[in-house]
């Protein structure tokens, strides 16, 4: 098959503000910078920004990741719009669309590919087509071992490819002869108890009794809102948090602040986290997952142990009082996330495997 003629099918599911979602869009619109065409086909699109939904190549189905309308009316209906222009492969975005991946595949006849952003669970295990299913990326080496030594998955058919993010030219600075402000020190993400925000926030009302002055941002939504909520009016803290559930993309709040923090039980990598370094906001972050893959302890930002309020506010107490510090690890990150986990990269990387994939199929 001709380069110029790779057509891939992305497929997502019901379209949230959280790293995975954000990783399919940028495939989307870089791909074809790399002389892939793509199109998304998703649950539901109602939360992609407006002007994503009308400048990329989207189609929503809704109900296609159920399994009896999904199979018996959904997929049978996709097979027929796109019979006389077939994909070369499908991408399948996450793990949780692992079977409708299979599915989708199976009704074009074609191979695919899935990406995994996080971990299994012990005994979980990750089903595939291994007639089918020729790649798995996973978004950093730590998904990678999880992957092998969990759910038992050849060494060969992993690749790693980090998710990468859109890297500014230029950097908004601060206006001429502006006041002085509170410092903002925020975190963005789906409001989930693996994310680790109760930590976010008890580490908070140590930073303000430390008496600095601070202010704290939440942004995502999620099931663990209201929890949330709740514990930062049992703090007294609830005049110096903000809490932003209803964002279309981070990008707005993250340059809002002056410290990011990724407080995180469990992570594949950082999304979010990586974006935040695009933008020189120096990071600090739990010692998880893939995380230790983009931050290095005193270089690119700072980690401490997962759960350890204590070191999370000490870290915070740090930077706040250091602003020298803070300028040099947010310079290091920015440098870091431009060499190595910039989306062009990503999209290369994703558009050569591609490529491999339907040479051997």
């Amino acid at each position: 098959m001709a380069e110029d003629n790779l057509f891939v099918l992305l497929l997502a599911g019901r379209f949230e503000v959280r790293g995975s979602c954000a990783y399919t869009l940028r495939l989307l619109e870089h791909l074809p910078e790399a002389k892939v065409q793509a199109e998304m086909i998703c649950v539901s699109a109602e939360h992609v920004p407006t002007r994503k939904r009308e400048e990329l190549a989207i189609r929503e189905y809704p109900y296609l990741d159920t399994f009896l309308l999904g199979s018996l009316l959904v997929v049978p209906r996709l097979a027929s719009e796109l019979a006389t222009f077939r994909p070369s492969l499908v991408h399948v975005q996450t793990r949780g669309l692992a079977r409708l991946g299979m599915r989708v595949a199976r009704a074009l006849g074609v191979p695919y590919v899935l990406t995994v952003h996080d971990f299994l669970e012990p005994g979980q295990r990750l089903p595939i087509d291994p007639m089918r299913c020729k790649r798995i990326i996973a978004v950093s080496d730590a998904v990678r071992c999880g992957l092998m030594e969990t759910a038992g998955i050849a060494e060969d058919l992993v690749t790693v490819i980090p998710s990468g993010v859109d890297v500014p030219r230029s950097l908004a600075g601060p206006a001429p002869n502006a006041p002085r402000r509170v410092p903002v020190i925020g975190t963005a993400g789906p409001l989930e108890r693996i994310k680790g925000h109760q930590f976010f926030l008890e580490a908070a009302r140590r930073v303000l009794d430390a008496g600095i002055e601070a202010e704290f941002v939440v942004a995502g939504s999620g099931q663990e809102e209201a929890f949330l909520r709740r514990l930062s009016k049992s703090l007294g803290i609830t005049e110096h948090v903000t809490f932003a559930p209803h964002v279309r993309e981070y990008i707005d709040v993250l340059e809002a602040l002056d410290i990011f923090v990724l407080p995180s039980l469990q992570q594949g990598l950082g999304t979010v986290m990586i974006e935040a370094m695009a933008l020189q906001k120096p990071v600090i972050a739990a010692r998880v997952g893939g995380v230790q893959s983009v931050v290095r302890d005193g270089e690119t930002g700072l980690l401490v142990p997962s759960g350890d309020v204590i070191a999370l506010a000490e870290a915070m107490i740090r930077l706040l009082r250091c602003p020298a510090e803070a300028a040099r690890l947010g310079s290091a990150g920015r440098a870091l996330v431009t060499r190595d986990f910039n989306v062009e990269q990503m999209a290369g990387r994703t558009a050569e495997l591609y490529r491999q994939v339907v040479e051997v199929s």
